[in-house]
């Protein structure tokens, strides 16, 4: 059985990510920036996605 997908807010992803709520409904309407989805006027993000962005620019300083 598939874990059942985790759904954060606009205010939880800008915790997480440093983003301002400014620059997270930014990029929505430039669709750009993390998957979403949208249902009414709810925003919602999967928690894995936000993380999997995240983890794609990451910058390793190992050398």
């Amino acid at each position: 059985m598939k874990d059942t997908p985790i759904y954060l807010n606009e205010k939880q992803v800008a915790e997480i990510t440093g983003f301002a709520l400014s620059t997270l409904r930014n990029n929505l309407f430039h669709c750009r920036g993390i998957p979403y989805v949208k249902i009414g006027k709810s925003v919602r993000y999967r928690r894995d996605e936000v993380i999997e962005y995240m983890e794609r620019y990451k910058i390793s300083t190992e050398g």
